[in-house]
C-alpha cells in the first residue's frame, strides 16, 4: 500500500524528468507520456547547494512539463529521515523551478536496479520510478 496520495496529473502535462534523490548522488530520468517509456540519463553527482547548477542544467536541455520525485518508506510503508529529505528535495525542486512536481513511491527501486545489473544504480532508480509513475497516469 503506497502512503502517497493517488496521481492526479493534468493531461496537458506531457514530459517529465524524474529524480532519485540521495544526500551525495540524484539519479535522473527523462521520458514522455506519450512513450511511457523512461531513459536513464546522466546521475547529478553534487551534495547539497551545488547539486542545483546540474540539476537547472538538466531541466534547461529537458524542458519538462513536470518533475517526479522517488519518496522513500519502510517496507511496511512507515516514513523515515529519507522520506523527509526526499519530500524536502521535492519541494525544493517545486520552489526553485516553478513547475509541477510530483511524488512517487520509490520503495526497493535501487534493490530493483542492482537486481537488473545497472551501470548506474541511481539513474536506474530514476527510470524505475519514472516508469512507476507512468503506469500510475491514467491511459
Amino acid at each position: 500500500m503506497s502512503s502517497l496520495p493517488a496521481l492526479n496529473v493534468p493531461a496537458g502535462l506531457q514530459s517529465f524528468l524524474a529524480f532519485d534523490f540521495g544526500v551525495k548522488r540524484t539519479g535522473v530520468a527523462y521520458g514522455s507520456r506519450f512513450l511511457r517509456e523512461a531513459q536513464p540519463q546522466a546521475t547529478v553527482n553534487a551534495e547539497g547547494n551545488a547539486r542545483w547548477p546540474l540539476i537547472a542544467q538538466r531541466i534547461a536541455k529537458w524542458q519538462p512539463d513536470a518533475l517526479v520525485v522517488g519518496v522513500p518508506f519502510h517496507p511496511d510503508g512507515a516514513a523515515h529521515d529519507n522520506t523527509a529529505k526526499a519530500r524536502q528535495f521535492a519541494r525544493q525542486l517545486q520552489g526553485r523551478f516553478q513547475l509541477p512536481v510530483f511524488e512517487v513511491d520509490e520503495r526497493y527501486s535501487t534493490t530493483e536496479a542492482l537486481s537488473q545489473g545497472a551501470k548506474d544504480a541511481d539513474a536506474a532508480s530514476a527510470c524505475i520510478i519514472l516508469n512507476q509513475f507512468f503506469r500510475e497516469l491514467a491511459p
